[in-house]
């Protein structure tokens, strides 16, 4: 049994939202208890403890869409590669990434990504793969490294026939294969999704391979209107918008995760709504490429499911809930707008999308829920109650103000250390696979 106590308690429970000097217990893989740190050491005195110091304790936060194999692209310049539009910031940099990713290169990169993570107080992510240049056993490889770190992940590799049929069918199989382990494995854990890239690189041809390999084990998860490279090219080729394509081809449904969803019309988010699709926004990453601001504050209107994720430009939610807020009210030329769905998104909205997957009640602290547990560095130096804690996280946290982060009830990081993770022997062995790659995309030595 674990106590993590001695700390401001935010439970995002609107039963219970606060507690001044509060504990969190845990019994194996499940939260148990919540309460005054006082009460709950005295009702558990055999418990381990973890003193959060006068800090924030709260919820494992959720990141519903990420990409992996970005993770060694930090500080990368590629020779020659100076994009002018969203289509040569695929080609010049993502593409020629992830057509250099083997295998080790796809495992350094999950080590990366998911240290980061964690080191942010992210506990579950949605993660869409891509790894060109060796795809079959991506999936698994990144399993693997996930289940060591111990951070509960949904995985999927990205169909797309920018490659040639082999590297189309490839992906296929990898969803399928890795779906079928997933569903058969039960993992609590490790889910899975069925991925796609742009609708701009997938053929009708393809997506009906796609939807007889899946055969209902999972839903999809793939990229949808970030530019208006899908738009035009639905309009042109198959005479409807992306959306009505998705729809023709039988991939929307209560299972199915939309990214990005910039360029769609009022009629596609009917669409959306009616057949109960999940969409995900990624602020930060929307505006790095320039392809627009996504209408959420529309979509969530309608009633649509709209999550937050990064698409790996961060790892760092909280940073994300700030420019999500600042980017909506730019587009809106409204100084009030934006707030709540701000905050639904990160943890209400990321919490059911997650839910629908691990079947487990995540991102809430509460008896019965899974121990997804993080404690953050945060001394208030205004009033600090359950009617401004938006705000104080809004505007005074970041995610490398987590201390520790504890998942599935598995203390994985405290005081800002790895628990049971080499931490340095992962840093080197990744390093050089970051050189190999590297030097592959610029011809040269590093």
């Amino acid at each position: 049994m674990l106590i993590i106590g001695n700390g401001y308690v935010i439970t995002r429970d609107p039963e219970r939202p606060y507690l001044e000097n509060g504990a969190v217990v845990i019994d194996g893989t499940e939260i148990c208890g919540i309460g005054r740190s006082d009460e709950m050491r005295a009702a558990h005195p055999d418990a381990e403890w973890i003193d959060a110091a006068g800090g924030v304790i709260m919820p494992g936060l959720i990141n519903a869409h990420t990409h992996i194999y970005s993770g060694l692209a930090r500080g990368l310049a590629i020779a020659g590669n100076n994009p002018t539009n969203f289509l040569e910031v695929l080609e010049g940099t993502w593409w020629a990434i992830d057509r250099k990713l083997d295998l080790d290169g796809t495992r350094a990169s999950a080590y990366a990504t998911i240290l980061d993570c964690i080191r942010d107080g992210v506990t579950t992510i949605f993660d869409h793969h891509a790894s060109f240049g060796e795809i079959p056993g991506s999936l698994f490889a990144i399993k693997d490294v996930a289940a060591e770190l111990g951070i509960r992940a949904c995985l999927c590799y990205e169909v797309s026939e920018r490659d040639g049929e082999e590297k189309t069918e490839q992906g296929i199989r990898e969803n399928a294969e890795f779906a079928k382990w997933a569903r058969e494995a039960d993992d609590a854990m490790i889910k899975a999704m069925f991925g796609g890239h742009a609708l701009f690189t997938i053929s009708d041809h393809t997506f009906e391979k796609m939807v007889e390999a899946n055969n209902g084990m999972t839903g999809f998860h793939i990229h949808v209107a970030e530019g208006m490279n899908d738009v035009y090219d639905s309009l042109r080729n198959y005479g409807c918008r992306p959306v009505n394509r998705l729809l023709y081809n039988g991939i929307l449904g209560e299972k199915t995760l939309l990214g990005h969803c910039i360029h769609v019309s009022p009629a596609e988010m009917d669409i959306i709504k009616e057949t109960g699709t999940m969409v995900v926004n990624n602020p930060e990453s929307n505006m790095g490429n320039a392809v627009g601001c996504a209408p959420v504050l529309q979509m969530m209107q309608k009633g649509i499911l709209v999550g937050m994720g990064t698409d790996a430009y961060t790892h760092d939610m909280l940073e994300s809930l700030k420019v999500f807020l600042i980017i909506q009210r730019h587009q809106a030329a409204l100084p009030n707008v934006a707030w709540g769905e701000d905050m639904q998104m990160l943890f209400v909205n990321n919490r059911a999308i997650a839910e629908k997957y691990f079947g487990r009640t995540l991102g809430i602290l509460k008896e019965g829920a899974a121990a997804d547990v993080i404690v953050m560095d945060y001394k208030p130096f205004t009033p600090f109650s359950d009617e401004n804690i938006d705000g104080h996280m809004l505007f005074g946290m970041m995610g490398r103000n987590c201390r520790t982060t504890v998942i599935n009830g598995r203390v994985v990081y405290k005081d800002r250390e790895f628990i049971g993770i080499d931490e340095e022997k992962i840093n080197a062995w990744t390093m050089e696979q970051s050189k190999k790659l590297w030097g592959a995309l610029n011809h040269r030595v590093y």
